[in-house]
């Protein structure tokens, strides 16, 4: 009895190649969409963390009738400007304390509260401070005070990947200012006037709150305790906060604040920094438009978007609504004075906005912003007068809280 030989049957190495051919393309088709997934997540994950702070806000106000101020903290008398180096940076905040601040027990962040609220005798690395830092903390760039050096997970977008330094603890969200960079840099009042007992009303003082109250035309005025009810506009026509993205380092025109053309540049060039390429040095690298030219760019590394979640100058926690969403950031002269601060994001064609009444929209960059070379508001000569109708269309009058606006339809 004879047995026939069984055949084999089995894969030829065509049909692998064919197989793993296929597989590769589902992978390359699917890859996109996964992507595109985690994305989303993100993006409703930072929302969320906006809603987080626009509830946080609400009850603040609930229970001390204003908004958190920004610009606030301790003063070392016999000092300078918060804008200057203080004598006195390891006992005194120097008056530069962001809103955020303010809002940590309203974030869940009650023992980072008490860490800023009372004297702490520990430094960042563990080791023992004699004489401990004092209430509310030291100048804002102390990296040695361990809050200013704590990353808060509500104030981080998940789509940013920022971290590290030259920054401290970093933010993904500002407050806005309104349609104006203005006095950006300014306090409401002269801290080195109010420190020493000058008696109000004093001839600066004076000018400073006029001038802050030309051209600080958002829900937020730097060292003002702001009131729902001075939303004159309505809260949920009027920006509150802002999304922003943070510097990597990598001259992103977002991110990185370059200095303007010098001096106290005339009303219409802070908007444009130096864009028009007949200036003999002009700042966009012209073979990529996102970014700042290196060669002779004048900046400061340690002032990049959103590096000090703690500090309330305009590169750190401020935001305008002057250039639309996702635009470059300019400054008047140097890296901290009347900076035109556009929201930003890693998200996909716009950025979150939290609303006055708490809500959170998303705006596109494409958002009506009139004459981007319209000169801003302010009591200075040469700009639309205090009070004047914003000139930068929708997103500006999103911006400002009571210039009588109308805002008709959705954006």
């Amino acid at each position: 009895m004879s047995h026939q030989p069984r055949s084999v049957r089995g894969f030829t190495l065509v049909e692998l190649l064919v197989v793993i051919a296929i597989i590769g393309v589902l992978v390359g088709l699917l890859l996109p969409a996964v992507q595109a997934a985690r994305e989303a997540a993100r993006r409703m994950s930072c929302s969320n963390n906006f809603k987080q702070i626009g509830l946080a806000v609400h009850n603040y106000h609930s229970a001390y009738n204003n908004l958190p101020v920004h610009a606030s903290g301790t003063y070392a008398v016999g000092g300078r400007d918060p804008w200057d180096v203080n004598p006195g940076r390891e006992i005194s905040s120097n008056k530069r304390l962001s809103f955020l601040v303010g809002l940590t027990p309203f974030l869940e962040q009650q023992a980072l509260w008490a860490q800023i609220s009372n004297p702490l005798a520990i430094n960042s690395n563990g080791s023992a401070k004699s004489p401990p830092w004092q209430a509310m903390g030291p100048h804002p760039d102390r990296v040695q005070y361990p809050p200013w050096a704590t990353e808060v997970k509500t104030l981080r977008c998940p789509s940013d990947p920022g971290t590290g330094l030259p920054s401290l603890g970093r933010t993904n969200y500002a407050a806005c200012m309104g349609d104006s960079a203005v006095y950006s840099r300014d306090s409401y009042l002269d801290v080195d006037e109010v420190a020493s007992g000058a008696v109000l009303p004093y001839a600066s003082d004076t000018a400073h709150a006029n001038a802050s109250g030309s051209a600080q035309r958002g829900m937020f005025v730097n060292g003002r305790a702001i009131k729902f009810r001075d939303t004159l506009d309505g809260l949920s026509n009027t920006i509150m906060c802002g999304e922003i993205t943070t510097d990597l380092g990598d001259n992103d025109n977002r991110t990185t604040v370059p200095t303007n053309v010098g001096g106290h540049a005339s009303p219409n060039e802070k908007n444009q920094c130096r864009l028009d390429p007949s200036y003999a040095e002009p700042y966009i690298d012209p073979e990529r438009p996102s970014f700042w030219i290196s060669a002779g760019l004048t900046k400061n590394a340690t002032w990049g978007r959103g590096y000090r979640w703690h500090d309330y100058m305009p590169p750190y926690s401020q935001m305008t609504t002057v250039l639309g969403p996702n635009k470059q950031l300019c400054s008047e002269g140097r890296d901290h004075r009347d900076v035109v601060t556009p929201p930003s994001s890693r998200h996909q064609g716009g950025v979150h906005v939290l609303m006055g009444d708490g809500a959170v929209r998303f705006v596109t960059d494409s958002i009506e912003a009139g004459n981007k070379n319209a000169p801003q508001v302010a009591n200075r000569a040469g700009s639309p007068a205090p009070g004047s109708q914003s000139p930068f269309g929708l997103w500006g009058s999103l911006g400002s809280r009571a210039a009588r606006e109308v805002i008709s339809g959705d954006f």
